[in-house]
């Protein structure tokens, strides 16, 4: 099949290394969504994948998963999983790795009903003065260590915040916080060789943090068994399907999707949107007037920072996306970020407009697949960045921020900063 050239190679929105390097590759999504928005690309080390851009694109891709599976790939990773050739022989194909991620429906419904209760508006309202309290104590330890000085806003306060309001919800105690979050470091970010484990590739990286990490869900999920409590753990850890309690690894596989997702992304959008903020001075003074501005600044910051660079679909059978051809068994690539940046769709969109509003981006997915968190990560942006303006002053750059190496879930990996906080 022909490729399209493009004069900017296209291949960096697939390659940890440009992230790494540079962060999100902007430019180049711009590019595609104006010359070739769905764009098949051939690139070393990655199976070939045609790459959607634009929010058009996307929405209408997502809303039929009659024809676009989820199965048998999450996402485009480096020599992840081969080309479904079972399906282009017409032979029923499902994913090796059960999970959210991977299913469609009616499986994909029945495993989500299970927890998301836990993330309705009723449960949430009643977990919003812990929210409140973590963010709190965060801000407070930091500010016990020092009142004003320097330090590192990802690992001191955006990484901290998210992974323990996640582990409360799931049942983690607060001893195994810091093994969760190595192991989900690891796993995510094994592409970057900050968080490889010595003398390691990265794919062997990534399996052993992962094996680890599901070893330690499968104690807890048998503990809970035993003695259940009041957390998310004893819900699926006991939860039966058609009778049944869930196959063992499709329960661990949603333990660690829950404890992943549920603090790697936020994380990366409260350092993201700190590092906007200070890059845009105008809205940080809006912000510190006004913090009723959040109601709708929680959503802008979202669509700004977009910490799930793609997902991918599955082709079932020949059909156009975007007025090109695609065929049965092609796997399609979703750039929500570039989605996020589409100018038929945000008016300046590389301007965080914490008061956007009508703001239809695609941050949390759309259709079935809609983020299972996306009100709680909301939540968690509202009360942090209202923190952070009634007590950071002044706050600016205390050096360069370091990207993470990964082309599937991006963001800052180290934010230094320079501040002064007052009690809260």
């Amino acid at each position: 099949m022909a490729t399209t050239p493009l004069p900017t190679d296209a291949s960096d929105v697939i390659h940890p290394g440009c992230y790494g390097a540079s962060g999100y590759p902007h430019a180049v999504w711009r590019r595609l969504r104006r010359e070739a928005p769905v764009h098949r690309v051939e690139s070393e080390g990655f199976d070939p994948f045609w790459a959607i851009t634009r929010h058009a694109d996307i929405v209408a891709v997502s809303k039929r998963p009659d024809i676009f599976l989820n199965a048998p790939r999450m996402a485009m990773m480096h020599n992840a999983v081969r080309p479904p050739e079972a399906l282009r022989r017409g032979v029923e194909f499902k994913s090796r790795l059960r999970m959210l991620l991977t299913m469609d429906n009616p499986e994909h419904r029945a495993y989500r009903n299970l927890a998301k209760g836990w993330f309705s508006p009723n449960a949430l309202r009643r977990l919003a003065v812990r929210v409140e309290a973590i963010a709190r104590r965060v801000l407070d330890d930091l500010m016990e260590r020092a009142r004003e000085g320097e330090c590192d806003f990802v690992t001191d306060v955006a990484a901290r915040m998210p992974l323990r309001v996640i582990a409360e919800i799931l049942g983690v105690p607060e001893r195994d916080e810091a093994l969760v979050l190595k192991l989900s470091n690891q796993g995510i970010g094994a592409q970057d060789p900050e968080f490889q484990i010595e003398g390691k590739t990265a794919r062997e990286t990534r399996r052993e943090a992962m094996t680890e990490l599901l070893q330690y869900f499968s104690a807890l999920a048998e503990e809970r068994r035993r003695e259940p409590r009041d957390d998310l753990a004893s819900v699926l850890a006991n939860a039966r399907l058609e009778g049944e309690y869930l196959p063992m690894l499709q329960l661990l596989a949603y333990f660690g999707l829950i404890a992943v997702a549920g603090h790697e992304t936020t994380r990366n959008a409260i350092s993201g949107g700190l590092a906007a903020l200070m890059a845009q001075p105008e809205a940080w003074r809006r912000l510190r007037a006004d913090p009723r501005v959040l109601r709708t600044g929680a959503d802008e910051i979202a669509r700004f920072t977009s910490p799930v660079i793609q997902f991918a679909r599955t082709v079932l059978r020949d059909t156009e996306v975007g007025g090109r051809r695609v065929c049965r068994g092609d796997t399609l690539v979703l750039f929500y970020p570039s989605a996020n940046r589409d100018e038929a769709v945000f008016d300046a969109p590389d301007q965080l407009r914490l008061d956007r509003r009508p703001n239809p981006h695609l941050a949390f997915g759309i259709g079935e697949h809609f983020c299972l968190g996306a009100n709680l990560a909301k939540l968690e942006l509202r009360v942090m960045f209202r923190q952070l303006a009634e007590r950071f002053d002044p706050l600016e750059p205390a050096g360069a921020p370091a990207y993470l190496a990964s082309s599937f879930v991006g963001g800052l990996k180290h934010l230094p900063i320079r501040y002064r906080i007052r009690p809260a």
